[in-house]
């Protein structure tokens, strides 16, 4: 027997399922519910909620992080 891994984030490997991930939004549609959801590392995510399960459809890559000026 083979064992599929869960999905998760490929930028920083955190599980699909898992907390934490920050929701933006929910929208109901005709298949379902949409929910925008940002993932730990930043990376925002669309997740789709129908007869199947909730699953990520969608996800950017996490934002640059905002660099600093450096002290002289």
């Amino acid at each position: 027997m083979t064992c599929t891994p869960a999905p998760a984030c490929p930028h920083c490997g955190w599980p699909d399922q898992a907390a934490p991930f920050q929701v933006l939004s929910r929208h109901d549609t005709a298949d379902g519910r949409t929910t925008w959801t940002r993932c730990a590392c930043g990376s925002l995510q669309v997740r789709l909620l129908d007869a199947r399960g909730t699953r990520v459809v969608s996800r950017s890559r996490p934002a640059r992080p905002v660099e600093q000026p450096c002290d002289r």
